[in-house]
Order: C-alpha cells, then sequence, then structure tokens
C-alpha cells in the first residue's frame, strides 16, 4: 500500500465512501422491493421471481460498488455499468437505472476529464441497446425496448456526468476568484508597503535637507565662538545669539517639514512652507557661516506647484550644505533662471580653500535626496565636478507656458557626494 493510499485522508476517504455504499444499499433494496410490488399490481408485465431477485441483487451490487467511488471513480463506474447490462439482459421490459449508477456517473463527470466519461458511457449504452436487442429478439415490442433502454441509458450517463462537471466547474470558478481575491489583497498590501517606505524616504530626505543645513552651520560657527571666547566676548556673544537664532529656526522648519508630510499639497496657513521666494534667506544664511554666496535671478517668476517649489528649494538648500561640508573657504554661486519652457537652477562653487571638518552622517545621502527629488517633479539633475576642480549642480524643471505645470525629465550625476 503506497504511503498516499494509506494517509490519513485516504483512510478518511474510504471510511466516507463505505458508508455512502451502505446508505445507497439500504435504499436501493427498499426502492427494489417497492417497485417490484408496483409492477406485479400491473398484469400487462410480466416479472418472473428469478427477474425480481436478479433486479434486486444486481441494483445492490451496484451500490456496495460505490466503495472504491471515489479512489477509483473510472473504474466503479464501469462496474457499476456492467451490473447494468447483465440487468438489461436479466429484466429487459424494465429501463430504470439506479441511485449507485446516477451517484457514479456524477462522480466521474465531477473529478474526471469528459473524454473519461464518454469513454465509460458511450460503449455502456451500446452494450444496453444491444444487450436489450438481443433479449427481445423476436418480440413484435424489440424496438421499442430498446429505444427505451438506449434513451434510459444515455440520460442517465449523460445526465448526471453533467450534472456533476457543471458543479466542479462552478467549484472551480469560485477557487480562481478566491485566489483571485487573495492577489488582489496581497497586491494592495504590497501598494501600501511600497507607499509606506516611499513616505519613509520622503521624511529622511526632508529631515536630512532640514537638519544637515542648520546644523553643519551651526557647527561650524559653534566652533568659531569656542575660540573667541575670551579673546572678543561681544563677538562670541554674536555668535551664540546667531546659533540659538538657528536653533529656533531649525524647530520651526521641522515643524513645516511635519505639515508638509501631513498635507500633501504642502499649504500650510501658519507656517508656509519655503520655496524659490525664499532663496535671498538661504543665501544669507549662507554667508552668516562663512560661505561666500552670490545669488543671481533671471527672467520673470513662474508660479511653481508647491511640491516642485520646496523640492527646488531643498535642492539649492542641499547644494550650498555640501560646498560647506566638502569646500570650505570656496565662492559659491546660485543662479535661478526662468525661462519661457522651464525653471533653470545652478550651484556652482569653487575648488575647497581648505581640508573640509569631518561630520558625522555623511555619505551621500544629499545627493542622492537631491536626485530622488528631481525625479519626483520630473526634472533634469546634473551634478559633478566642475572644470577649475569645484563642483556644479543644475537642476532644469520643463514648465508649461500655459498652466506652470511640470513635465518629464532625466538625472544625470556625477561620483556620490
Amino acid at each position: 500500500m503506497s504511503p498516499v493510499q494509506s494517509s490519513p485522508e485516504a483512510r478518511r476517504t474510504r471510511r466516507q465512501d463505505a458508508v455512502l455504499a451502505a446508505a445507497v444499499t439500504v435504499v436501493t433494496l427498499g426502492v427494489v422491493v417497492l417497485e417490484v410490488r408496483l409492477i406485479r399490481t400491473d398484469p400487462s408485465v410480466a416479472l418472473s421471481d428469478a427477474q425480481a431477485w436478479a433486479l434486486g441483487v444486481l441494483s445492490c451490487a451496484q451500490a456496495v460498488l460505490l466503495v472504491g467511488l471515489r479512489s477509483r471513480p473510472v473504474v466503479t463506474l464501469a462496474a457499476v455499468a456492467a451490473c447494468q447490462v447483465v440487468l438489461v439482459a436479466a429484466v429487459p421490459d424494465i429501463a430504470a437505472h439506479g441511485i449507485a449508477l446516477l451517484i457514479a456517473a456524477y462522480t466521474v463527470g465531477a473529478h474526471r476529464p469528459v473524454r473519461a466519461v464518454l469513454g465509460v458511457a458511450v460503449p455502456a449504452v451500446l452494450l444496453e441497446a444491444v444487450t436489450a436487442a438481443a433479449a427481445a429478439w423476436g418480440r413484435p415490442d424489440a424496438w421499442t425496448i430498446v429505444g427505451s433502454q438506449a434513451g434510459s441509458a444515455a440520460l442517465a450517463y449523460g445526465g448526471a456526468a453533467f450534472v456533476g462537471s457543471y458543479v466542479a466547474s462552478r467549484r472551480r470558478e469560485r477557487e480562481l476568484e478566491r485566489l483571485s481575491a487573495r492577489a488582489q489583497i496581497a497586491a494592495q498590501r504590497e501598494r501600501a508597503e511600497t507607499a509606506v517606505a516611499a513616505e519613509r524616504g520622503r521624511i529622511a530626505r526632508e529631515l536630512h535637507d532640514v537638519a544637515a543645513h542648520h546644523l553643519s552651520g551651526m557647527i561650524v560657527q559653534a566652533a568659531a565662538v569656542d575660540r573667541l571666547i575670551g579673546r572678543d566676548d561681544d563677538a562670541a556673544r554674536s555668535g551664540a545669539a546667531w546659533i540659538r537664532s538657528q536653533g529656533k529656526a531649525t524647530l520651526e522648519n521641522l515643524r513645516q517639514v511635519v505639515g508638509l508630510l501631513r498635507d500633501d499639497a504642502g499649504v500650510d496657513g501658519n507656517a508656509p512652507v519655503p520655496g524659490l521666494e525664499a532663496l535671498e534667506t538661504l543665501v544669507e544664511e549662507a554667508r552668516r557661516t562663512g560661505t561666500d554666496v552670490v545669488l543671481e535671478r533671471t527672467g520673470g517668476a513662474v508660479r511653481l506647484p508647491p511640491i516642485a517649489d520646496i523640492s527646488c528649494y531643498r535642492v539649492v538648500q542641499q547644494a550650498l550644505t555640501n560646498v560647506r561640508q566638502h569646500a570650505p573657504g570656496a565662492a559659491a554661486r546660485v543662479r535661478l533662471t526662468y525661462g519661457p519652457r522651464d525653471v533653470e537652477l545652478e550651484v556652482v562653487n569653487g575648488p575647497a580653500a581648505r581640508a573640509p571638518a569631518k561630520l558625522a552622517g555623511g555619505g551621500g545621502s544629499g545627493l542622492i535626496g537631491m536626485r530622488e527629488r528631481a525625479g519626483l517633479i520630473g526634472a533634469d539633475l546634473a551634478a559633478g565636478p566642475a572644470d577649475d576642480g569645484g563642483w556644479r549642480v543644475r537642476l532644469r524643471l520643463p514648465v508649461s507656458p500655459d498652466d506652470g505645470r511640470v513635465g518629464a525629465g532625466h538625472i544625470e550625476t556625477g561620483d556620490p557626494r
């Protein structure tokens, strides 16, 4: 006995089939007894005792054969069909197909392909017709008997198998619907996880841009204040006041970041999110931290969508932060150009005048954030070394001349910074 056949599931199936066979046998026996009594009340139908016994024994034998219904459905149907052929030979006048045959044909139709049903049903119908013709040979109603037996057989096999096939088809459809629903739920979960990851990245970029810009300047200024203590107290106090103001600005900007992340439109009436209009303030802050920065504006200002406006601002902010961290003492130029079809930002700095300080938290995340911001708004971003040994960051944002909508661009970067 194979492991599959001896499995708990197989044993449970055999027990269920045995119970079904016993129940069908009892019901079949009762039906046969009732049928024999009814037939014998009709004087036009002759039914001998031998035929009555044959009807009862063969019908019950068909029911008993159901013990192998689900383990060997096709074999079971073939055995039941063989009993039916013998029954037709013994009692050709009764064109009856019992419960067992209907159950067997239904099961094969539900669990096996159509060719399996046809492989048993077609020969069985033909054999029943031939057997009926042989048994009724010479009788005036022979063709009536043959037609009755063949028609009853075709209806029994075909009808039961069709119902089984239909039920199985509906079951498969429900299973496919269930699997499809599971797939949709999984896809929705994946989209939600992707959205969460994207939102985390967005939060990380905002926090990096705000914290890196202000805190790097505060670190530089704090070092200067430390050197001035005891030598120039007024300058030290001025530097400390500036650090305090930058701390407040950092806190305010972090609040603005939270407001932006809560409102996709970027609109907060109580604390406006900085955009290109705030470049003057941004450049002034960079100057106060020791960076020589020049701001150039060209063309008439274009109103950008909030997400594009703040993204452009953050790119300039990060570029100036990179100048302060990686090229201390270098002069920088911020150029903002409003064209008829695009807005172009360029931040260029010369080579470092002294070795950069080692600040914790580096690793190229600033440039990564600029790339992601450019991709978010459909802008072209190019970042790489300048001819004089400095660094250049250029962002070009396509803009519709009609309504200020931004377009699509590409990203081109040099070495991570």
